[in-house]
């Protein structure tokens, strides 16, 4: 995520924290302050931040770790103001899976607050020597606090809003009944219903309500469409959506001549083959424009491409793979390659189509066949 910055490696997930969680921290001890409360308290209050955010980054470990014992790695956790976020490679499809996942992060939420309470248990009970109380009189608020918000926090993400944990619950146990994409849309339905009630509670004086309201609203939309994409394409192979037909380019082309290409037709991302035709990467729009603008029209394509390993995939892999590495690595598109042969281009625009074609008939797959159907000069 832009702007966050590394904090380590744990459990073979890299941690990051956005920066704006500095700015939290900032004003929660300036606003102690400028309340008049001593430096001590404003410290008090920031140690407090800190610890319920190492809570809700327990609680996303929980989430990954669920999800690893699936199969399923975890790209990185996030810290964010409003909370955390795990970046799982996939959500579990088996309804079973996806309800374990989801009620994990919680579940270590109430295993933190029940240790708290054994804790803040034995340090009120005569068991403890009353000198011993007496020099924890700062601590025994501060984790009782620190306990609250954990019961809180597990309320919180109870609550049936998709894509919180409580609504990724909800769509799990609706999956166990009805099929994935139509307990998504109910699920996101609710999600969003209540995100408009928590933005109107927010109009009240919790900016933070709002906050989470418009997280919850689009974050539903988003996962509705995603479910709804992949599962359309799920039993489909690259070949089904990619084009053959296509112009390419030589590694000791110039961008000048990448440029005469996007003006002269649609296509906006080139294949780049060697002087046997073979295919050794791929140029994106965005670095021709780039190059062009630092005044680079006779560079080497080879300089500006990315190499064929990072960008390929073969026509028998599933689409639904190629899709999750198209956003991943944030591209337009993925060269096609069978062996040393190039044999297509797979672009976002090209399984958009295809969606749309399977949205009406979910049974449609497009005739495909490929053979050295490029256009090469």
């Amino acid at each position: 995520m832009n702007g966050s910055y590394r904090l380590g490696k744990f459990a073979d997930i890299d941690v990051y924290v956005h920066w704006t969680f500095l700015l939290l921290l900032a004003w929660v001890g300036g606003s102690a302050i400028w309340g008049g409360a001593p430096i001590v308290a404003a410290i008090a209050n920031i140690a407090l931040v800190i610890c319920v955010f190492g809570c809700v980054l327990a609680h996303e470990y929980g989430h990954a770790l669920a999800a690893r014992m699936y199969g399923i790695p975890t790209h990185d956790i996030t810290l964010l103001p409003i909370g955390g976020v795990a970046r799982l490679r996939e959500i579990p499809e088996r309804p079973r899976e996806e309800l374990v996942v989801a009620i994990a992060g919680p579940a270590v939420n109430v295993v933190i607050a029940a240790i708290l309470a054994v804790v803040l248990a034995v340090l009120g009970s005569t068991l403890v020597p009353a000198s011993v109380i007496a020099g924890t009189a700062g601590v025994v608020p501060f984790l009782q606090s620190l306990m609250m918000i954990n019961v809180m926090l597990v309320a919180f993400n109870l609550i049936p809003a998709f894509p919180m944990d409580g609504g990724r619950m909800l769509r799990a146990l609706l999956a166990m009944k009805l099929n994935r994409i139509r307990a998504t849309d109910i699920a996101a339905t609710i999600g969003q219903t209540l995100a408009f009630g928590l933005g109107f509670l927010g109009l009240f004086g919790n900016p933070f309500l709002i906050l989470i309201a418009v997280f919850v609203f689009f974050g539903a939309r988003a996962e509705a469409q995603h479910v709804r994409s992949t599962t359309l394409v799920r039993d489909l192979p690259v070949r089904a959506a990619m084009i053959a037909h296509m112009q390419t380019t030589h590694g000791d082309d110039h961008l000048m001549y990448l440029r005469d290409l996007l003006l002269d037709g649609s296509q906006q991302d080139f294949p780049v083959l060697d002087e046997h035709d073979r295919p050794i990467g791929l140029i994106y729009r965005n670095d021709i424009v780039a190059g062009l603008q630092r005044g680079m029209q006779h560079a080497s394509v080879h300089t500006m491409m990315r190499p064929v390993d990072e960008v390929s995939t073969g026509p028998s892999d599933s689409l639904r793979s190629a899709m999750v590495r198209l956003q991943d690595n944030d591209v337009p598109a993925l060269l096609v390659v069978n062996g040393d042969r190039l044999v297509g281009l797979l672009t976002r625009e090209n399984i958009a189509e295809l969606l749309i074609f399977r949205e009406t008939d979910p049974e449609f797959v497009p005739p495909v066949t490929y053979r050295h159907e490029y256009v090469a000069h």
